[in-house]
């Protein structure tokens, strides 16, 4: 029988996430006008959007295919949620995001939406998966690999694009992922170095 983690600490941070998301989406188009990513944030001062162009979306579809991989990556990996860790991480991945589009991808001008976020989730996850000897972590690792490596060589295709009526930013989705992939190697190097202190 499928086991759901169901204790307040495994599901706020992802539910917190889903409701500022679902909040801001009732407030459009005016919250994209004021709360965006627009690539002129570092020179109009406007430091706020490194974050809150992460929780918009440009319509239905596209929050909601965002929603439902909150919810798949909590069915996943909620078991190893906190809510303290998760929002700390999930916002660090944000951050982390933003600074690469804006060094990195000269191209992204304007930029609304959880999937690099999302991917930057399920990268900690598989990580975490690997710690816990579980099998699966890796078969997803490689999944994820294979899927960003297929939007940079491919694009996303015509779609999802049609379907969230914007172009996909694929480059979010790979920095997402490193930026993920670096927060759990992190967090495991120092449990590790925890232990082994404990331990000595």
């Amino acid at each position: 029988m499928i086991q759901f983690p169901t204790r307040p600490n495994q599901y706020l941070g992802p539910l917190i996430v889903g409701l500022i998301s679902i909040a801001a989406f009732l407030f459009e188009p005016m919250a994209s006008d004021y709360f965006a990513l627009e690539r002129t944030w570092w020179s109009q001062g406007n430091y706020y959007q490194i974050v809150s162009g992460h929780f918009l979306h440009t319509n239905f579809i596209h929050i909601l295919f965002n929603l439902l991989g909150l919810l798949l990556l909590w069915a996943l990996h909620g078991d190893d949620y906190a809510v303290a860790t998760y929002l700390g991480k999930f916002l660090i991945v944000c951050i982390g995001i933003t600074l690469c589009m804006y060094v990195f991808s000269d191209d992204i001008v304007w930029y609304v939406g959880l999937s690099g976020a999302i991917h930057g989730v399920f990268a900690w996850g598989c990580i975490r998966d690997i710690e816990n000897k579980v099998f699966s972590g890796w078969l997803l690792l490689i999944g994820l690999a294979l899927k960003i490596g297929n939007e940079q060589l491919n694009g996303a295709g015509s779609l999802m694009p049609d379907l969230i009526d914007a172009t996909v930013a694929i480059d979010s989705h790979l920095y997402g992922a490193i930026m993920g992939l670096l927060i759990g190697i992190i967090s495991l190097l120092r449990r590790q170095l925890y232990i082994g202190k404990s331990q000595a």
